[in-house]
């Protein structure tokens, strides 16, 4: 059943707002919205969809929201435990999570606890969590779907059933980034700049970097890992500069699915607000003239430190990927302050990755100590702490 009342975490973003953009067309109602500081447009936003709760992180921010939406019936919560608040309390069927970095784990688990569906475009949540978040999901018979624009593609290749069973291998495409084709001399001295220049998607600073040293496609395969129950040796990662081919699926006869569409994640965001149903799309449509020169390469796994380490992780399994990604959202925010230099990046994902414990069975709290610990570690490693 398609979405009728719809919470966003993280509603300032690239994917909040482009799913924003959408709601008025498919006759969703948004009932709480949340931000990290950008008090600004999210009192804009405010006042446009007239949410009964917002949120953000910044506690400060929070009661400056609270002074300038005064004359509107918005109930305002700030920090981790309003963020946990409004996934749960909104009166919604589903919760968009597009929150960025482990902090969208826990509402992510509140929102299932409260009976919401999951649209999911916080990779962390499965990354870190893939095994508490699927086995709840599974308890509460609810609905996880992907809004990543590469687990959106898989997703609809799987839409018959007959056919799923049968799901032997998944190709997952990765843009390369901005450094595709370079070695590591190259990137010794790139700058943040340099890193924030995808060449075919507009996204936040974050996921950005992510893309440019790669570890956004092992965070993906471990995404896939949980979403459609493959271990990482049958999810192959094949570089696709144009962006065109989205990803795709092997059946066990070697028949190939794949879906294809321009770079715009308007239509990944709305199939996850629609399904199953499919409905008008205001994106621009993909043309056989822009299909006519596709190319796939194996990935440098040499080059590419993060996507070396994220895939052991995956393949360590346990807290090996809380590990890698926490001394990543550590490395990423060093670099983008200017304290490390980018393939630093890699040198310490790889570090934590090496180092994590062995845990195959683990609560939320012992995850979340654990990133607590990486974390200090990976800060004691950049001379920082």
């Amino acid at each position: 059943m398609a979405v009728k009342k719809l919470c966003i975490l993280g509603s300032t973003g690239s994917i909040g707002k482009q799913a924003l953009s959408l709601v008025d067309r498919l006759g969703i109602e948004i009932t709480a919205l949340s931000a990290a500081t950008n008090v600004k447009l999210l009192e804009e936003q405010v006042r446009r969809f007239r949410p009964a709760y917002a949120c953000l992180s910044d506690e400060n921010a929070a009661k400056d929201l609270e002074v300038r939406i005064a004359d509107t019936n918005t109930k305002v919560f700030s920090g981790s435990e309003g963020l946990k608040e409004i996934a749960a309390v909104s009166d919604c069927d589903t919760v968009l999570n597009s929150v960025v970095g482990i902090a969208g784990l826990v509402p992510t688990l509140s929102a299932i606890d409260a009976g919401k569906d999951i649209a999911l475009a916080n990779k962390e949540t499965l990354v870190t969590g893939g095994k508490l978040v699927t086995a709840k999901i599974k308890e509460n018979g609810l609905k996880l779907l992907p809004v990543d624009s590469e687990h959106s593609a898989i997703f609809q290749c799987l839409q018959d059933s007959h056919s799923a069973s049968g799901l032997s291998r998944i190709l997952l495409t990765a843009s390369g980034g901005p450094f595709w084709g370079r070695s590591k001399d190259e990137l010794r001295d790139v700058t943040v700049e340099d890193a924030l220049k995808h060449p075919n998607w507009s996204m936040g600073k974050k996921i950005t970097v992510d893309s440019a040293t790669m570890m956004n496609k092992a965070f993906e395969l471990i995404e896939a890992m949980w979403l459609f129950g493959l271990d990482p040796d049958s999810i192959v990662v094949t570089v696709h500069r144009q962006s065109i081919l989205h990803s795709g699926v092997e059946f066990k006869d070697g028949a190939l699915l794949a879906q294809l569409g321009v770079p715009d994640m308007r239509l990944p965001i709305q199939y996850a607000l629609t399904y199953p149903e499919r409905m008008e799309c205001s994106q621009e449509r993909l043309t056989i003239e822009k299909m006519a020169e596709l190319t796939f390469e194996r990935p440098d796994y040499d080059t590419f430190e993060c996507l070396a380490a994220g895939t052991e992780a995956a393949r360590k399994g346990g807290l090996a990927p809380t590990a890698a990604n926490a001394a990543n959202e550590i490395a990423v925010q060093l670099f983008l302050e200017g304290k490390i230099r980018f393939l630093e990046i890699g040198e310490m994902v790889r570090k934590a990755v090496s180092n994590a414990v062995k845990a195959d069975n683990f609560t939320l709290d012992e995850l979340l100590e654990y990133d607590s610990e990486v974390r200090r570690k990976s800060l004691e490693t950049a001379g920082i702490a």
